[in-house]
């Protein structure tokens, strides 16, 4: 890429995650083309879809969250590697509003810009869970998926003021589910 389409895209870049990160990942393409200063022939040209966008946007949080699972797979404890990736995961994936609903299509459609993204954040998680699953400290019936689903639907909850000041709650009876044998399911001594 030449060092000015380069530069253009770094700024569209830029400018998007400021704009999705106040209006979510509905933000107008053509307010993020202007706001960066460029045509909106441009910005397709770089992103040709809102997809695009947002793989481009979420995949260096998503590669720092996989090789984060990398490092944390080499913890003793298994369950708190996996509470710690989880809690990384929600606070990746709630940072630009209205993703979840992206993200969760993606994961199931190959043809979506988001799909290998998704997959290998899905496929992270999954094996911090298999490695506590291992141990014996994770629940046997549970697998990526469903891991994947619980990080959608507590980035989701985050979005929802009334139940915002509850997250932590939430999170430990989420915790408590997924590592049934965890001491200290009351908010704030649960592993980070």
């Amino acid at each position: 890429m030449r060092s000015d389409a380069r530069k253009n895209y770094d700024h569209i870049l830029a400018v998007a995650r400021d704009l999705l990160s106040e209006d979510g990942a509905d933000a107008s393409l053509r307010d993020i083309a202007r706001k960066a200063g460029v045509g909106d022939g441009t910005l397709h040209r770089h992103f040709p879809t809102r997809e695009a966008l947002l793989e481009a946007l979420l995949r260096t949080r998503f590669d720092a969250l996989t090789a984060r699972a990398g490092e944390l797979a080499r913890c003793e404890k298994a369950d708190e590697a996996l509470l710690s990736w989880l809690r990384e995961a929600i606070v990746v994936t709630h940072s630009y509003k209205g993703v979840i609903a992206p993200m969760v299509a993606a994961i199931t459609d190959e043809t979506s810009a988001l799909h290998s993204s998704c997959v290998d954040l899905r496929q992270a998680g999954a094996g911090l869970l298999e490695r506590a699953q291992a141990k014996g400290l994770a629940r046997p019936d549970m697998d990526g998926n469903d891991l994947f689903a619980l990080i959608s639907a507590l980035a989701w909850l985050a979005d929802q003021p009334p139940l915002v000041p509850r997250a932590d709650h939430l999170f430990a009876i989420i915790a408590d589910a997924v590592l049934p044998g965890r001491t200290g399911g009351t908010p704030g001594n649960e592993a980070a």
